[in-house]
């Protein structure tokens, strides 16, 4: 039987959940893109596991969906394709690898940014993979690519590219938590 992240209990109401794409389709592609409740979400099949991050990478919006899948010194992330963020599958951390200069080894080992990217609630049944959106009452940076003020400045973008005033915007790109909704 198929493993998923953020499995549902068997007590837990799957009224939540929505069906996001049959197993075999992921299975076969390893990663596909899906909207569930107006948010753009990668799902990912890795080593009999399913994950559901935000599409949209925290740093700059690059598409999740199609970087590649690595291992970071035992950690599974998503390589975003656009600047090489490393983000993790399992709690959406933001790594990065370094070395001690005080270790006369000077192995290289992860450090964390932080939680930087919404991960997703999975369930999968027969042949059928559910996603839940997480809570959203804890913000977090991947979130800005779903308020009312981005979307707006994205419609603007699309009618008149050159017009766009990129710091009119009120999402900055690196969030402080606290001005975003």
């Amino acid at each position: 039987h198929t493993m998923a992240t953020n499995t549902t209990s068997s007590t837990e109401d799957i009224g939540e959940y929505h069906h996001a794409v049959k197993l075999s389709e992921l299975k076969s592609s390893g990663k596909m893109r899906v909207t569930i409740e107006d948010r753009v979400i990668a799902l990912f099949y890795v080593n009999g596991r399913v994950h559901a991050l935000d599409h949209f990478c925290y740093h700059a919006g690059g598409p999740l969906s199609i970087g590649d899948i690595e291992d970071s010194h035992g950690r599974l992330c998503i390589v975003c394709p656009w600047h090489k963020h490393s983000i993790t599958l399992d709690t959406g951390e933001s790594l990065y690898t370094s070395i001690d200069p005080r270790n006369p080894r000077n192995q290289k080992h992860n450090c964390s940014k932080g939680v930087k990217q919404r991960i997703h609630h999975v369930y999968v049944k027969e042949d059928i993979v559910y996603v839940k959106v997480s809570d959203l009452s804890q913000i977090l940076e991947s979130d800005r690519y779903y308020t009312d003020e981005y979307k707006v400045f994205m419609e603007n973008a699309l009618k008149e590219p050159m017009l766009v005033n990129r710091d009119a915007v009120k999402v900055p790109l690196h969030s402080s938590r606290t001005n975003l909704k």
